[in-house]
């Protein structure tokens, strides 16, 4: 089923030199950009990570040091990579858990500000899990009906991206109520909308406000803990930290009595995306 769009889509995936998002980098990313008029546009780049490649990572990913020895850095793409993204929705296999934050790194590791606040974020795999409760393969076995190995190389960035991409559009044939009645099932809470917004909705799985999940969302409350409501009679969310000594703290009270936490986070181990999160609040703070 062709999928509604009123934006571009940027479906993606990355192979990364690793898993932690403060110390890891990027060497391969791979996209299709779809257009809402259905218009694909491709693009595939090795990266050097300025750093080694592990045995490990190469032996899973087949890249090698010598193939990114001569490839551009991420730096030298981000702004390439900026003018492509900019105004475009997001999706991607286990994307919403890892390809996004670490890819935000990046972009701000290379002085560039990329908001992803402002994108919807779809993630096939919180679906497929959300739906059967299941990797990448077996999802392209189940919505595909074809094994990966038998059209896709593995842990290759532009194939699993092309994998991602067919599973995401059979994944919106598959939950339709029309076939879900042909498979004898009751369609109540088996169909999926076939709307970026609400794919992105359903994606989503924790109330984190920065990727790493140190600032969290939660119900603001009174001075007698009760939940404040807004016009609508709605709990009004703010942010919480969710570490460390102010952990269930909101962050507005710890900046105003323990100005000095701001510092030691901007100054410590953490990712450049929660430091910006942090910032933004602070900055909105001042201004009330």
């Amino acid at each position: 089923m062709k999928l509604k769009l009123q934006k571009p889509l940027v479906v993606f995936d990355l192979e990364t030199t690793g898993l932690d998002l403060v110390k890891d980098r990027i060497i391969q990313i791979s996209f299709i950009k779809v257009y809402p008029s259905g218009m694909e546009e491709r693009g595939n780049y090795l990266i050097n990570p300025e750093c080694a490649i592990k045995p490990e990572i190469t032996e899973l990913t087949g890249i090698t040091n010598d193939d990114v020895k001569t490839a551009p850095t991420f730096k030298q793409l981000a702004q390439k990579l900026n003018d492509t993204f900019r105004g475009c929705d997001f999706a991607g296999f286990n994307s919403n858990h890892f390809d996004i934050p670490l890819l935000a790194e990046e972009f701000l590791r290379a002085g560039i500000d990329f908001d992803f606040a402002r994108c919807r974020l779809v993630d096939a795999q919180t679906i497929f899990h959300k739906m059967e409760r299941r990797n990448l393969a077996a999802a392209y076995k189940f919505y595909c009906g074809r094994k990966m190995e038998e059209d896709f190389t593995a842990h290759r960035a532009d194939e699993d991206t092309e994998a991602t991409w067919r599973i995401l559009q059979a994944e919106l044939d598959y939950y339709t109520e029309e076939h879900q009645r042909e498979l004898g099932e009751d369609p109540e809470g088996r169909t999926l909308p076939n709307d970026v917004q609400a794919l992105a909705d359903f994606s989503r799985v924790n109330n984190n406000v920065d990727f790493a999940g140190r600032i969290v969302w939660g119900e603001a409350k009174d001075a007698r803990g009760n939940t404040i409501l807004d016009k609508d009679g709605q709990p009004v969310m703010t942010e919480y930290f969710n570490f460390g000594k102010h952990k269930g703290k909101t962050v507005s009270d710890v900046l105003r009595f323990d100005p000095g936490y701001f510092a030691w986070v901007m100054g410590g181990d953490f990712t450049y995306n929660t430091k910006q999160v942090l910032t933004r609040i602070r900055l909105r703070e001042a201004q009330k």
